[in-house]
């Protein structure tokens, strides 16, 4: 009688590697900085690689900077926690969308939300002057994507990902836990609208920024998904 083997067990952080990649770069990005360049230095790096609506308005110069922004503003973070509460998220939510969707169309994925939500954010405050940072645009694009799957995940892959065909928009709002998601973030970013949660430097939460990458996740998906009979 052959002897049955042990089942392999995956470890408990099992990241793809494009999210490993992602959360060193912007880790390493902080900590050099933080670290490493004087304030003059990291206000050069703020000024050419974070979003400033005001420099799309008009009157300024759009050099190659200015096309990288909209992008590059994502891998930027105000401070320690702002970096590592992204992280987190990234990881929980990107995770089994990258296994999903492969690291190719992970990475346009990212770039277009991170595009959507600073596009949001200069409709409403196109003359601002306030550098937008971080990751939380692309994130809660991720959120949106994932509320299309209604949260569900396959374990028993070798790297879990989000299962099944994308579900329609009227089978979102029909199930009781994606519309439970969905109340409690759009709760917590109209409290950020107000004030709260605001970090205590003086700076503030660009929830119009989180909406327009949620939006982009929530509606476009389809646009980035692999055949779901993978993933049946």
């Amino acid at each position: 009688m052959e002897e049955a083997r042990p089942q392999r067990r995956e470890p408990m952080l099992n990241l793809p590697g494009i999210i490993v990649a992602l959360i060193a770069l912007c880790a390493l990005i902080h900590l050099g900085r933080t670290y490493f360049l004087t304030s003059a230095g990291d206000f050069w790096v703020v000024l050419h690689f974070a979003f400033i609506p005001l420099r799309y308005s008009g009157g300024y110069e759009l050099d190659v900077y200015a096309f990288m922004a909209p992008v590059t503003y994502s891998l930027l973070h105000g401070n320690a926690p702002h970096l590592i509460v992204n992280m987190i998220w990234l990881a929980a939510f990107g995770s089994p969308l990258a296994n999903r969707i492969g690291t190719v169309r992970f990475i346009l994925f990212w770039v277009a939300t991170s595009v959507a939500a600073v596009g949001l954010h200069y409709v409403l405050h196109a003359e601002d002057v306030t550098p937008l940072v971080g990751a939380s645009g692309a994130i809660s694009g991720m959120m949106g994507a994932a509320a299309r799957y209604l949260f569900q995940v396959d374990r028993r892959l070798r790297r879990p990902a989000f299962s099944g065909a994308i579900r329609s928009v009227p089978d979102v709002f029909r199930s009781r836990s994606a519309l439970t998601f969905l109340g409690v973030w759009l709760a917590v970013n109209f409290l950020m609208a107000f004030g709260f949660g605001a970090p205590s430097d003086g700076g503030s939460v660009a929830w119009e920024a989180h909406i327009g990458g949620f939006l982009a996740g929530f509606l476009a998906i389809r646009l980035f998904d692999r055949r779901p009979s993978r993933f049946r």
